[in-house]
């Protein structure tokens, strides 16, 4: 019957209008609404159709009655349309108020009240009526002018709003207030006296002021509006997102833009998931901007760098796989895989450091070698089961920078998946130990959708509740923004497993966090990709991730999954499966997978002398004198870096002279890597820097002898750094140690 455009309108789970897109038309017109609430039908009758339920369209009477009042005046001063017979002219838009018009309109309103109930003539009437302005129908009135739904007019409220229609380009708040006025009260004391509302009422409401202008439509979720306009325009939607959650991470997301402004960086997103419906409670896309610096885009669905936001998917991977425990040592040295060669955030290194360890001090040399071993391909097979849509080339494309950033995401997904992940241990021990077979699902937007998580099966959809459980329990561990350390002291501090990411150039900052009911994730930076000093997670987001959470209600931790772990027997030291050579044994819960995981390589049975100063055997010692200890020995490299923050860690003594035997390696290069290629940068002088080779050896204070291409340049003791100056070209690097033992390494160096 109405053809005309509709404004896309979204609202909260609750039913507030979160916001609204203008009709194509340049309307403000909702929707069609079904629903016309007490207050209003009651003014609108009295004042336009008092008779509506009663008469069969038309009003022989009021027809009469203007007729001859018309004719009288020799023009049109009075009206004896029904509520139906408006219906009619509303929807046949632009016709003359003739005499022949009247005459249709009559035809045609019996013909609608025969086709229509009398409450769906009245809904139409609500939904279409012009209320001045560019504004129509009484559910955007009610927003423009009182900012509140129909269903919360008062009598005043409503009063005013039933008048507008008979002369919308006329009156209308902000303009006319005297006539309006007088309008609103003569229909208010009409009520009282009809008994429809009482004296006090009427009193109270005849009060009442006028709204100055009307009011701005509400715009909580612009860019949701903008999303959902694409899928539902001209629509009314209820989505799931919870105003009361909206509104407060609106205010976070603003305070936090006007602090980071300050420091030229303009946009941030927030995305809340409720762990258990899979559905969005709040949906951020951007900060209040202007127009220089991307207001509209929408970071939600953006792809960004993902920095290392995606490790915590390669540790529970690698768990899952068996690929190592939760606690085995990963090499933290300097690293070169054929032509990339990654560095950690401090440009430290800890020699060997703890998978966990790694993982919440979001170390990247471990993470790029933990890559590496776990299989560059494997991984982006799970990335693609886990929908990350944006990584959409080939694992080679990324090569092993994929786990630090070298791919790009967006919020959406990557928050979905640590929401899956939660969802997952959840649903494990819900269905007593059985999984979904559809547990990696999309967040629901919408109010009224559900999800859909397959069938109940023993078999794990991508991972295994026991090696997600592990993941979210470390990633608790990950030291916490300024005013958040020390939470587990205070009454009001929750369990969050929680991760950062930083992209390269500093361009994107990340923290996304998720508890047994709860997932949020926060980006902050600029949508033009500038990137700025001190744009880093743990600073941008993270405290942008813990407000967000502040105003959640509490959540408990997750129940342990049991029935996918085990208890085993790993070596302190080293966090592998223990070997009858570990000195200390802890019993930790691991995957089942972990139990096939390779027994510790890192601690040895040695024999030494009674002073423990040296390796001994048979071959040059009394074998009844002979101590047999057991020992955590790290590779040179490793050892090297290691005994440098751990204090503890004891150096394998040296084989006693004389004693046969082979030893294993003893030395490393440092640097440089094998078949580097060198460029030796100029001083202020203009003159070549040199080149510094350093070497690590397993034994302390042994004597290193050094060769360029044959010819020698020198000896080191203890500290194995030797200065250089080769030409350019290729060149071999020797190093013999004073028992024997030699090192060669090819160097490149280049003009």
């Amino acid at each position: 019957m109405f053809s005309d455009p509709t404004s896309t309108v979204i609202e909260s789970r609750e039913g507030v209008l979160l916001g609204a897109k203008i009709a194509k038309d340049g309307q403000w017109r909702f929707p069609h609404n079904d629903s016309v609430p007490y207050k209003f039908k009651q003014c609108i009758l009295q004042f336009e159709d008092a008779h509506f339920y009663s008469h069969p369209g038309i009003n022989p009477v009021s027809i009469a009655k203007a007729i001859v009042k018309n004719l009288r005046s020799n023009k049109v001063k009075r009206g004896g349309s029904t509520i139906t017979q408006q219906v009619i002219r509303l929807s046949r838009k632009g016709r003359g108020r003739t005499y022949f018009e009247k005459l249709k309109e009559i035809i045609l309103a019996t013909r609608l009240e025969l086709s229509y109930s009398k409450e769906k003539i009245l809904s139409f009437y609500a939904s279409n009526a012009p209320f001045g302005g560019n504004v129509v129908g009484l559910d955007v009135a009610a927003w423009r002018y009182f900012n509140c739904s129909p269903d919360q007019l008062s009598w005043s409220e409503s009063a005013t709003l039933a008048v507008l229609p008979n002369a919308p380009s006329l009156i209308y708040p902000g303009k006319n207030q005297k006539k309006l006025i007088q309008k609103r009260n003569r229909l208010l004391k009409k009520l009282a006296a009809n008994k429809i509302i009482d004296s006090m009422t009427c009193a109270l409401a005849l009060l009442e002021e006028l709204p100055p202008k009307p009011y701005p439509i509400a715009q909580l979720a612009p860019h949701l509006l903008e999303r959902l306009d694409k899928k539902h325009s001209g629509k009314r939607v209820k989505t799931a997102i919870s105003v009361k959650h909206q509104e407060a991470v609106n205010q976070i997301v603003k305070d936090t833009y006007n602090d980071l402004k300050q420091n030229h960086i303009y946009n941030a997103s927030v995305l809340v998931l409720d762990v258990n419906t899979k559905k969005v409670l709040a949906y951020v896309g951007n900060t209040p901007t202007d127009k220089l610096h991307q207001k509209d885009v929408d970071i939600i669905t953006s792809p960004r760098s993902t920095g290392s936001i995606l490790k915590p998917f390669l540790f529970a991977g690698a768990l899952d796989q068996g690929t190592f425990l939760p606690h085995t040592i990963l090499p933290d040295i300097p690293t070169q895989i054929a032509n990339y060669s990654p560095q950690n955030f401090n440009k430290k290194y800890d020699g060997a450091v703890p998978a966990s360890e790694a993982l919440y001090r979001s170390l990247n040399i471990p993470a790029v070698r933990m890559l590496q071993e776990f299989g560059l391909e494997k991984f982006h097979f799970y990335l693609q089961q886990m929908k990350l849509k944006d990584i959409k080339y080939s694992a080679n494309h990324y090569g092993l920078s994929l786990i630090l950033g070298g791919a790009e995401s967006s919020l959406w997904d990557i928050t979905k998946n640590y929401a899956n992940f939660a969802s997952a241990v959840n649903h494990y021990r819900d269905l007593q130990s059985n999984y979904y077979s559809n547990e990696f699902l999309e967040p629901l937007l919408l109010q009224d959708d559900t999800i859909n998580l397959g069938k109940v099966s023993p078999e794990k959809p991508l991972f295994d509740a026991g090696s997600i459980y592990l993941t979210l329990e470390t990633l608790t561990k990950v030291n916490r923004p300024m005013g958040e350390d020390n939470w587990e002291y205070f009454d009001s501090g929750q369990k969050i497993a929680w991760k950062t990411g930083t992209s390269f150039g500093f361009r994107d900052a990340w923290a996304v966090g998720t508890t047994k009911d709860y997932t949020v994730g926060v980006w902050v930076g600029n949508a033009d990709g500038e990137g700025k000093a001190g744009l880093v997670g743990v600073k941008a987001a993270a405290p942008v991730l813990f407000s967000v959470f502040e105003q959640l209600p509490k959540s408990k931790w997750f129940d342990p999954p049991y029935d996918a772990l085990s208890y085993a027997k790993v070596c302190f030291k080293s966090g592998m499966l223990a070997g009858e050579n570990c000195e200390k044994v802890d019993s930790i819960l691991i995957p089942f997978s972990g139990n096939r995981t390779q027994i510790c390589t890192y601690h040895k049975l040695v024999h030494l002398n009674e002073e423990e100063t040296h390796q001994v055997n048979n071959s040059c010692y009394d074998f009844d004198k002979i101590r047999h200890k057991k020992w955590f020995v790290l590779p040179p490299l490793m050892e090297y870096y290691y005994q440098q923050k751990d204090a503890s860690y004891k150096v394998l003594p040296p084989l006693k002279i004389g004693c046969l035997g082979s030893e294993e390696q003893k030395m490393e290069f440092i640097f440089p890597k094998p078949n580097t290629k060198i460029f030796l940068p100029k001083n202020f002088d203009e003159k070549v820097n040199e080149l510094v080779l350093k070497v690590a050896h397993s034994i302390m204070d042994t004597k290193l002898f050094w060769y360029l291409d044959s010819e020698y340049l020198g000896e080191t003791i203890t500290i194995h750094e030797m200065s250089v100056l080769p030409t350019v070209g290729k060149h071999l690097v020797i190093v013999v140690d004073e028992l024997g033992n030699e090192l060669k390494q090819w160097i490149e160096i280049s003009e």
